[in-house]
């Protein structure tokens, strides 16, 4: 299973890059996978294949009108089934003992 974090914008289009990140949200919205949308980011859960997959149409629609476009990616492999989105928020909350702003 994959944890992948992205983040991925066009330069020079401005101070507001909403309406380019939308679209990426639409493509991954739509793509089933489990994900989570932080203010910096987004977080991607899947197989290799799924994620990446996703991230290439993000990158296509993006570089369809921007002709400058970055993208800051990490990825967590680990080859255990679930979902670990959800299960490393609570190991390090079991840890402290509390639930953890996470929203």
């Amino acid at each position: 299973m994959v944890l992948l974090e992205f983040a991925m914008y066009p330069v020079n289009k401005g101070e507001s890059l909403s309406a380019y990140v939308a679209r990426s949200l639409d493509i991954i919205d739509k793509s089933g996978l489990t994900y989570q949308l932080t203010p910096m980011g987004t977080i991607l859960e899947g197989e290799w294949e799924e994620v990446m997959g996703v991230v290439t149409k993000c990158f296509e629609a993006m570089r369809a009108d921007c002709p400058r476009v970055e993208v800051a990616l990490k990825v967590d492999y680990r080859a255990t089934p679930g979902s670990r989105l959800k299960a490393k928020i609570a190991s390090v909350e079991g840890k402290l003992g509390r639930k953890l702003k996470t929203e």
